[in-house]
């Protein structure tokens, strides 16, 4: 039987959710799952659960997301801090990171940061720029970054019933092949009621723009990061095996950076999943669970 447990670390006005899967009582190795922008912890539930047989698997909410805070704050070393954060306070070792796009991420710098904790990273098209090619930032974000970044103010963030945001989002392209049972964990945690029973984004809107500022930023090639600096630097200092995966048929954008990680990370190996879009995780969770197994196999 598969147990699942909902708690958070840190102080009031920083916290962070965490979601925990678990199969009996014996402690198992840790494996860490981290969502792409705009998703939630649950997200992950089929990959979870069938993880858990093996590992005790945490999932966070990322900064800006669910039930974790929103402190204005999106610099790719701050939500890598975040995972150093859970890292410690939960006190974890051999760990096992599997992310998803900007959750990749933060697990690739959370990887320098927190030397000898991992044992080894899984990374589905992480969001990377190559510092050693960046461009002129003075120029500002291309046409099409900046029309991603103010595009999503237009998303609609309430709705009348949890009811209405999945069939609304079952409709949507980007959700089409999401299994049901991934597009309801989102619905259900994405999203918070109100006192006039309607239903809210956790990540609104403008949150969900500030956060992609610097992920459009990375992918133009054009990120400085903030005082701390750009640590995209960092990736070449990983010391545990890394795979990267693709997916067949994400954006142009996804394979790119993918490839800029494989440049950048020492000893990468490489995985592409056929027929399968970016959230692979929520498309086809059965192969995501092979293909984590057979890498850490």
């Amino acid at each position: 039987m598969i147990n699942q447990h909902r708690h958070s670390i840190g102080p009031a006005g920083a916290q962070i959710a965490l979601v925990q899967w678990s199969e009996g009582e014996q402690r198992k190795p840790p494996a860490l799952l981290l969502h792409g922008t705009g998703f939630v912890a649950d997200v992950w539930d089929e990959v979870a659960r069938e993880l858990a047989s093996t590992y005790t698997v945490y999932a966070l909410d990322r900064r800006g997301h669910g039930a974790s805070h929103k402190p204005g704050a999106y610099h790719f070393l701050d939500y890598a801090d975040d995972v150093c954060r859970v890292i410690d306070a939960l006190d974890l070792h051999g760990v096992y990171g599997i992310g998803h796009s900007a959750g990749a991420t933060d697990l690739l710098l959370a990887a320098k940061l927190r030397r000898g904790r991992f044992t080894r990273l899984f990374v589905m098209e992480p969001t990377v720029m190559d510092p050693r090619k960046a461009r002129d930032a003075s120029a500002g974000l291309s046409e099409w970054a900046t029309a991603g970044v103010q595009g999503v103010l237009r998303r609609q963030a309430e709705f009348d019933s949890f009811e209405a945001v999945f069939k609304r989002y079952r409709a949507a392209p980007a959700f089409a092949d999401w299994t049901e049972t991934s597009l309801w964990a989102y619905v259900k945690h994405g999203f918070a009621p109100l006192e006039n029973g309607r239903v809210r984004l956790c990540c609104t809107p403008e949150i969900e723009s500030a956060i992609l500022r610097p992920i459009f930023e990375a992918m133009d090639q054009i990120y400085t990061g903030d005082a701390r600096g750009n640590p995209f630097a960092w990736l070449t200092q990983i010391d545990c095996p890394v795979r990267v995966t693709t997916a067949e048929t994400s954006g142009a954008i996804y394979k790119e950076m993918a490839a800029r990680a494989e440049s950048l990370i020492p000893g990468v190996s490489t995985q592409a999943f056929a027929g399968i879009g970016h959230c692979v995780a929520q498309e086809a969770p059965a192969l995501v669970v092979q293909a984590v197994r057979e890498f850490s196999a």
